[in-house]
């Protein structure tokens, strides 16, 4: 009964090939390797002979729809200049924003192609009220309002945030949890001033980008900063679930969460000190479906293939059997 119900739901990942045109380079950690790895993990899982094909074949691979119109939303967060300029820089062949920030000849369409990914993906879960994953590149939550940092080009997570607010009929408050590894200093930016946007991050420190401080709450008591120290485990985040981030995220009751789906926590990742395993990012979304079934997951961190495509697996299998 269980298998004929997961194969009636459809579960979308909205995702292009054309995301591996964004070219950062030979050993750059934020490469497409990334989400090759995880859609091929996805497809084996797919397949009729494999144990995981109950829920696997649920999923509903969706192409962005390319000809959407997404820059009038870009710039209700980004400055105009910042979009000119990054437009600019790929026209000419691409080039760097920062020591880690790579722009190719192809990297601002992507960018583009991304934030479509969200809020296509953000339409479906809202309307549907039911859980969908943006797997796209590149990532967005170090994005600022002028400039792009920490192999990040436009603010996915906010740009979507602030377009369900103001063109989803019903939608009045939106949430966005963080649980990349570190903190999401543009989406905190970008949202903090507004009383009906929250933002919820869990996150090492001390790590990059040096931001996130408990003392750092928002212009309106609508900013939770988590971090949490190198070595921490899954019985530590979900400490500060129970007693901080659930009971903040439930006061604040969205109509809509966004997920800033990172899973650089991983203790095999090699960019930070978390000691995570994939199958803890099921718990995480457990968590996450229990607040509200709209929930949108979109990819940020996690540079171990393995341990990241296992993650996304465990997000996509938990929201399956749980939204049947």
């Amino acid at each position: 009964m269980l298998a004929e119900t997961l194969m009636k739901y459809q579960f979308p990942v909205f995702y292009s090939n054309l995301f591996s045109g964004h070219n950062t380079g030979g050993g750059h950690p934020e490469n497409a390797g990334r989400l090759m790895a995880v859609v091929d993990y996805l497809k084996e899982c797919q397949k009729k002979d494999s144990q995981a094909s109950i829920w696997a074949e649920a999923i509903e691979w969706v192409e962005p729809a390319m000809q959407r119109e997404v820059l009038p939303f870009v710039l209700r967060v980004h400055d105009e200049s910042y979009v000119t300029a990054l437009k600019a820089l790929a026209a000419k062949g691409g080039g760097r924003l920062d020591a880690d920030t790579v722009v190719s000849e192809q990297s601002y369409e992507l960018a583009l192609l991304a934030v479509v990914a969200w809020l296509d993906g953000l339409d479906w879960a809202y309307h549907h009220q039911s859980p969908a994953f943006a797997l796209v590149r590149p990532p967005g939550h170090h994005a600022e309002r002028d400039r792009g940092m920490g192999f990040c080009l436009l603010s996915n997570v906010a740009i979507s945030a602030h377009y369900a607010l103001e063109h989803l009929e019903g939608v009045s408050r939106v949430a966005i949890l963080d649980w990349d590894v570190h903190h999401g200093n543009g989406t905190q930016a970008l949202i903090e001033d507004n009383p009906n946007l929250a933002y919820c991050s869990f996150h090492q420190s001390p790590a990059y980008p040096g931001t996130g401080a408990r003392s750092e709450t928002g212009a309106h008591q609508n900013v939770l900063n988590l971090p949490l120290p190198p070595g921490a485990v899954i019985t530590d985040y979900q400490k500060l679930w129970a007693e901080h981030a659930q009971p903040f995220l439930r006061e604040f009751s969205p109509d809509l969460l966004l997920v800033s789906a990172g899973y650089d926590a991983n203790q095999a990742d090699p960019l930070a000190g978390i000691n995570l395993q994939p199958e803890d990012y099921a718990w995480f979304t457990r968590v996450c479906l229990q607040l509200t079934s709209s929930v949108l997951f979109g990819l940020e961190g996690g540079y171990d293939y393995p341990s990241l495509s296992a993650s996304v697996a465990a997000t996509i299998r938990e929201s399956i059997q749980r939204c049947p």
